[in-house]
């Protein structure tokens, strides 16, 4: 009840705001498509053309701290690795972070754009590999540093303190923790509220998403090491087989989706990787197997991922096999990403209001994809978060339009930033207002 309450009283505080301040709006809309032509577009193009991989952005991060000191802000490179930190003063009031994240991917880019990506990376193996904007980060980047002129132009329009995170390695989810663990929420001001948004190629250019609740479900990467005793593949019965270990601990796996928590609650175990085995005569004494392990609620996480050291041990007994390794990644984890539901509700309220009717739109979700923005507004931190999404595919392209991570992938960008720089400054105005507190809190 108290959420509800709370809720209501966040969108009671938003339809206060008059309706005349359209002016300002359309003030704010023609500065942004004016930057964008200036600086916004060719900002984007060289991120896109020149993307770094995780926890290696360091080009990219030079160059969004360049382009935020240039604006006036006081910026701290090197936080959490290639992290970026900078903070702008604004008198009394609250303290709002504004977050991008900055890394690309190991892809080879085949989208058939202009400004395709040919760069080249090594990556913490050793290993040289392409690297492609497939996720959209260039998009988050150039709306960030958009976001940080037009508020700083506006100075006169909001008090408080800005925060604006350039974020490496979100894309293997510990960036965010490892600029935590650097004293992120102790060395610069510590903000009341965090924004970010994700461009989507799922949603029609410029349309924007706000979800109350959950945005991102949790992901945590289990390895499992089934253990045999290698024989012939004519004599079995000499040997313990770990494929047909391997193989029931697959399909046992799924009963603790289906018989150990909530069927209300989503989760999700995949076996994404498999390997045993040298030759089809010959049993070996190890297999090993990747995991990705997602869910929406705290606990159910837990259940999961308990359920999954159960399975594996108790199967691998049943064979009278030696105990599996079950290893639980301490890098490539993160909790859900949840909004604070009132906060939430007062910025997808004032969005409806700024935007043209129509652009704020509810879409069923689609998949149980993470996000480590969830480690900025964990509930032991107190930061209340809003996590929304832009469109960036044009309507009539939506129907088999790549998908995040694909070779293919490709975003409309002049919508997508435009629509991004406006939404990340209406959502900081909105809660740093000029002459008081934010309401609702």
């Amino acid at each position: 009840m108290k959420k509800w309450l709370a809720a209501g009283a966040a969108l009671l505080a938003v339809a206060a705001i008059p309706a005349s301040a359209t002016a300002a709006d359309e003030a704010l809309r023609s500065a942004i498509a004016a930057d964008y032509k200036a600086n916004l577009w060719p900002l984007f193009e060289h991120l896109h053309r020149n993307p770094e991989l995780s926890g290696k952005e360091v080009k990219t991060a030079k160059r969004l701290s360049d382009e935020l000191r240039r604006l006036g802000y006081d910026v701290t490179e090197g936080v959490g690795g290639t992290g970026v930190v900078a903070v702008m003063r604004n008198g009394a009031g609250p303290t709002v972070l504004l977050r991008a994240d900055m890394d690309g991917l190991p892809v080879e880019e085949k989208s058939g754009l202009p400004y395709s990506s040919k760069a080249k990376q090594v990556d913490y193996e050793g290993v040289e590999r392409p690297v492609m904007h497939a996720c959209g980060h260039d998009v988050h980047v150039t709306a960030l540093v958009g976001a940080a002129r037009q508020l700083a132009a506006r100075k006169g329009e909001w008090a408080g303190t800005l925060v604006l995170i350039g974020q490496p390695a979100e894309e293997r989810v510990h960036g965010a923790r490892d600029m935590l663990k650097d004293g992120l929420y102790a060395r610069f001001p510590k903000p009341e509220y965090a924004l970010a948004f994700h461009v989507s190629a799922d949603h029609p250019s410029g349309k924007i998403e706000v979800p109350l609740k959950i945005v991102a479900s949790s992901a945590d990467a289990v390895d499992i090491v089934v253990h045999g005793v290698g024989t012939h593949g004519a004599s079995p019965h000499k040997g313990v087989d770990p494929v047909l270990i391997a193989a029931n601990i697959v399909m046992d796996l799924q009963t603790i989706v289906s018989r150990s928590i909530n069927p209300l609650q989503p989760g999700v175990i995949t076996v994404g990787s498999i390997h045993g085995g040298t030759k089809g005569n010959i049993i070996g004494d190890e297999v090993r197997m990747q995991l990705t392990v997602r869910s929406n609620d705290f606990e159910v996480r837990k259940q999961l991922l308990a359920g999954i050291e159960r399975v594996a041990k108790g199967v691998a007994a049943t064979y009278g096999a030696p105990a599996p390794e079950v290893i639980f990644s301490k890098t490539e984890t993160t909790p859900p990403t949840i909004n604070d539901e009132a906060t939430a509700a007062r910025i997808k309220a004032r969005f409806a209001q700024h935007f043209p009717g129509g652009t704020v739109v509810e879409t069923p979700p689609d998949g149980m994809g993470a996000e480590d923005f969830a480690y900025f507004v964990a509930p032991d931190t107190g930061v209340k978060g809003v996590y929304f999404s832009v469109g960036g595919t044009p309507a009539d392209q939506l129907a088999g339009a790549p998908t995040h991570h694909s070779p293919l992938f490709k975003i409309e960008p002049e919508p997508a930033v435009r629509t991004g720089v406006e939404a990340m400054v209406v959502g900081a105005m909105t809660l740093m207002p000029k002459g008081g507190t934010a309401a609702g809190n």
